[in-house]
């Protein structure tokens, strides 16, 4: 009948032809990420011609031979390092948090690489916007009451405005005998900027995924995508402007205010945990990061916390738009949630994520006497 193998087509073919088959396939092929075998499967497709895997893997290597490097498993695996660090505040590693991002409320961190200790811990209307990332790492110099000697971000566009500050204050603040090799910011590959990674995986297990399940036992509560549920407010209290909000502004208030308690109950649970000793690491062990702070002469360490102008800071933060950043509403509507809070007998600390739905159906009549609804 005529039929030939892959065996006996490629003895009985040219070279040149083969190679030209193989050529032809790595044309359509320019990312290289496609071995001998799928190469062959596609010569086989297209131009209906059998060759053995031997051969196509011996073209490929003459044609490229650094593609198979590329294309071994191990070629993008991220080699593991010691972290290393002179001391406290030598450098801070920040990021964003975006487990909670689907529900409405992402976080903004900042870490100390030396100690782990965490600096900040916020939860923001939107960790992508450059001003509200700069706000938070500006609140972080000012209560430490200084700057690190450096800051290293992600290379999200949002950083941007940090990378301009920390250069700025490093400037105005620079004494001579500071060493000139060292930015005050510096930029990585969010899988190289461990130290708040890392530090995103004790949140999750701790917060996040608490929030969520609490979460989701009421979201069927409020619907804000419902452009029905809108009202306005017509009595206002303390001379208040007239202003119209969404219905789930009282879910925004509420919730912001929960989450935020948990991240700072968090960031002191962990700034005083003493972790296991680690006999592989450089940096201080089995040894809270609170401590680590208090005691790091005792490691050897040097104290680089760089003095700035707090008061400079204090105007740099209130040119870019103050703690309304942060804020999830208006301070109008935040005074009236608040009020309305009060006079349930309750205070945001009171609030958990076991009572949280209940507490939001409790304050919701109390804000509807206040509302009428447009249908």
């Amino acid at each position: 009948m005529g039929l030939k193998g892959s065996t006996s087509t490629t003895r009985d073919l040219p070279d040149e032809v083969k190679r030209q088959h193989v050529l032809d396939a790595l044309a359509i092929d320019p990312a290289a990420r496609q071995g001998p075998g799928s190469i062959r499967e596609n010569i086989r497709r297209d131009s209906k011609v059998h060759l053995t895997v031997k051969c196509v893997r011996d073209e490929m290597r003459a044609i490229n031979p650094g593609g198979f490097a590329a294309r071994d498993p191990s070629a993008k695996k991220i080699t593991r390092s010691t972290l290393t660090s002179p001391g406290p505040h030598a450098e801070w590693s920040a990021d964003g948090h975006d487990k909670l991002k689907e529900i409405g409320f992402p976080i903004w961190g900042i870490r100390d690489k030396w100690s782990r200790k965490w600096i900040g811990l916020w939860v923001v209307p939107c960790n992508r916007k450059l001003e509200v990332v700069a706000y938070c790492y500006l609140t972080a110099i000012l209560d430490v009451e200084g700057r690190p000697r450096q800051t290293t971000t992600d290379c999200g566009s949002e950083t941007t405005l940090i990378y301009g500050l920390a250069n700025a204050l490093a400037e105005i603040e620079r004494v001579p005998m500071e060493d000139p090799n060292i930015s005050a910011h510096r930029f990585l590959k969010s899988v190289r900027n461990i130290t708040i990674e890392r530090g995103w995986v004790s949140l999750r297990m701790n917060v996040v995924e608490n929030i969520r399940m609490c979460w989701n036992a009421g979201a069927h509560l409020v619907n804000r995508a419902d452009p029905n549920q809108k009202y306005v407010l017509i009595t206002i209290l303390h001379n208040l402007l007239t202003q119209t909000w969404a219905f789930s502004e009282l879910v925004n208030w509420l919730w912001s205010g929960y989450i935020q308690e948990e991240l700072d109950k968090f960031r002191v649970k962990m700034n005083a945990h003493k972790p296991r000793v680690n006999h592989n690491q450089r940096l201080p062990t089995a040894i809270s990061p609170n401590i680590a702070m208090e005691t790091y002469r005792t490691q050897n360490a040097e104290w680089c916390l760089e003095p700035t102008n707090l008061e400079l800071v204090r105007q740099l933060r209130e040119q870019l738009g103050g703690d309304q950043l942060i804020r999830f509403n208006s301070p109008g509507y935040g005074q009236l949630a608040q009020s309305v809070l009060t006079s349930l007998n309750l205070s945001i600390r009171m609030v958990t994520g076991v009572n949280i739905w209940t507490v939001y159906q409790k304050m919701l009549p109390q804000m509807m006497e206040l509302v009428v609804f447009l249908f």
